[in-house]
């Protein structure tokens, strides 16, 4: 089984986003769907973030609660690349295997 941390995960995640968006020109999009990337983009980083804490934790609680956190914002991920993909951002391959790597960090954190 592969053990790579969450943290590693959620980096090479928003490489993949990235690389999508990185073919997009955001200043021409509409108002609504620049939106849904700039959240998408800020849940990413958070996400990041709080995976870098849980991994940092010094305490069993301290890595819970960084666990729970880390836990929401990765459901924000999710809700956003679901909404970027109404907008024909992410096609339905992007959307299952952005969705499955969420899944799969989110299992590796408690």
């Amino acid at each position: 089984m592969d053990q790579t941390s969450p943290f590693l995960l959620v980096k090479s995640l928003e490489t993949q986003v990235n690389a999508i968006l990185s073919a997009l020109d955001i200043y021409s999009l509409p108002a609504d769907e620049r939106r849904s990337i700039r959240l998408l983009k800020n849940s990413l980083v958070d996400a990041r973030l709080d995976i870098r804490e849980y991994e940092l934790s010094e305490t069993r609680d301290e890595q819970l609660r960084c666990a729970k956190l880390a836990k929401k914002r990765l459901e924000h991920v999710r809700t956003y690349i679901l909404l970027a993909s109404e907008y024909n951002i992410f096609g339905a391959v992007d959307v299952a295997q952005l969705t499955a790597n969420v899944e799969r960090i989110s299992e590796r954190l408690l």
